[in-house]
């Protein structure tokens, strides 16, 4: 089973994925998320699997936006544990360290402790891309913020672990496939819609209150711009059941005629926080 990511080889998504599939998945390491769509959509990958919040940082909005533009189906939702590390070359020390390179997520997830040690912060495109540039410059002043498993994958130190503002720090990922692959045995416990309501008032209260009269336990709501449509949004929720629910079925009917589009993004077993 062949399952795509975004990042290199120690990117916590690769651990989400493994934390799901286990040994059973050969990873596709992709540079982006449009490139992990892709890889499903193409059928160069059976699944893909990309974070879609974070406890600290919030959505993942990139990847709202993909969902909402592909054509896939959610199959699992994955919770992962996030302890961000200090790493640099063996021979460094931490009172050495002048810059720290990450993904932008991440130093915003570790800025006490930048700010405490006096660090210059560098964005780059990925924690694990990080890890493995720091690496490769072998530089005694420059670190990386990134997972345990980026110390072993590039033969970096570990110079500080925990370095993260709030020690609960979850990302919740999302593994989709092509909707004609989705497994028809698949245990819908949790399902993800996302939908936009037509310009007049009171049409999103309409429309979130068919959730409420139908008994249904909202998990999740966000809204995102649409840029095609200036001031325009779109609405992504993530609610308890299923899509073979009788209650569900009723209330997604009923969003679906009020509603100006409603897109099903996935029915997903509910993942283990």
């Amino acid at each position: 089973m062949k399952v795509a990511y975004q990042g290199v080889r120690g990117a916590y998504s690769e651990a989400a994925l493994r934390k799901h599939f286990g040994k059973k998945a050969s990873p596709i390491p992709l540079d982006l998320s449009e490139d992990v769509f892709a890889a499903v959509e193409t059928g160069r990958a059976d699944y893909g699997i990309l974070p879609v919040e974070n406890t600290i940082a919030g959505p993942v909005a990139v990847n709202a936006d993909l969902f909402w533009e592909k054509s896939v189906f959610a199959t699992a939702e994955v919770y992962l544990g996030i302890e961000h590390c200090l790493l640099a070359p063996q021979h460094s020390k931490l009172e050495w360290i002048k810059t720290v390179y990450s993904h932008p997520v991440a130093l915003a997830q570790c800025r006490a402790f930048i700010r405490g040690h006096k660090l210059t912060a560098v964005p780059e495109y990925d924690t694990a891309g990080a890890a493995k540039l720091v690496s490769e410059r072998n530089h005694i002043s420059e670190a990386a913020i990134a997972s345990v498993d980026c110390a072993k994958a590039y033969g970096l130190k570990v110079l500080k672990r925990g370095v993260q503002s709030f020690r609960n720090n979850i990302t919740r990922f999302l593994v989709f496939t092509r909707p004609a692959l989705a497994p028809k045995n698949l245990k819908m416990q949790k399902t993800s819609v996302v939908f936009s309501t037509r310009h007049k008032p009171g049409e999103l209260l309409h429309c979130l209150q068919q959730f409420a009269d139908h008994g249904i336990n909202l998990t999740r709501l966000e809204s995102r711009p649409i840029p095609e449509n200036p001031f325009e949004y779109i609405f992504f929720v993530d609610f308890l059941g299923g899509l073979k629910d009788k209650n569900v079925a009723a209330a997604l009917r009923r969003i679906e005629k009020d509603a100006h589009v409603l897109k099903i993004l996935g029915s997903y077993p509910l993942g283990r926080r």
